[in-house]
């Protein structure tokens, strides 16, 4: 029993970044990231532990499809939610609730995230590098595809992808002096 807390632990603690990544990339607003990556490892768990999972290999593949679904149903919700028509029994009334549309400020602010993340990836002296970070999370390609063109095995593929990763993140900074 105490191997699987540890394996779930380990599991958590490394996928959890990229898993982060997925989410904030996709959500509009920052208010159910937390929520939604919670959830991610939540239902992730429950069905490993019920022998779901049945490629463990693609584990990975796994956790990140289901990030991106669970942002896409919560987005999915909220719009049939917002633009429900609720009646009052009491009075017959018809209430309309908006529908949130993005704002300018949210579509600029989208608008300059694309041309940082561009400068970013244009920075980046290795083209593997570019390649890799920009099919994965912007083509959104799977792991399997991207492997198999350029010749990479999972464990290549993961180790490639933690050193752009990190030389993103060191020229993100760089670029946006944080």
């Amino acid at each position: 029993m105490e191997g699987d807390t540890l394996a779930e632990a380990e599991f958590v603690n490394r996928f959890s970044r990229g898993v982060l990544r997925i989410i904030q990339y996709r959500c509009r607003d920052m208010a159910p990231v937390d929520d939604l990556h919670q959830e991610t490892f939540r239902i992730a768990l429950e069905k490993i532990r019920r022998g779901d999972l049945r490629e463990p290999e693609k584990l990975a593949g796994f956790t990140c499809s289901l990030a991106r679904n669970l942002v896409t149903a919560h987005y999915r919700d909220e719009t049939a939610r917002a633009s429900r028509e609720e009646s009052l029994d009491d009075n017959k009334v018809k209430i309309l609730v908006p529908v949130h549309k993005p704002t300018q400020y949210t579509d600029l602010e989208s608008k300059e995230l694309e041309r940082t993340v561009g400068a970013v990836l244009e920075e980046m002296k290795l083209p593997r590098y570019r390649e890799l970070l920009f099919r994965y999370y912007i083509a959104e390609e799977s792991k399997d595809k991207i492997c198999a063109d350029l010749g990479l095995t999972s464990l290549q593929f993961n180790n490639v992808l933690d050193r752009a990763r990190k030389r993103f993140g060191e020229l993100y900074k760089k670029i946006t002096n944080d």
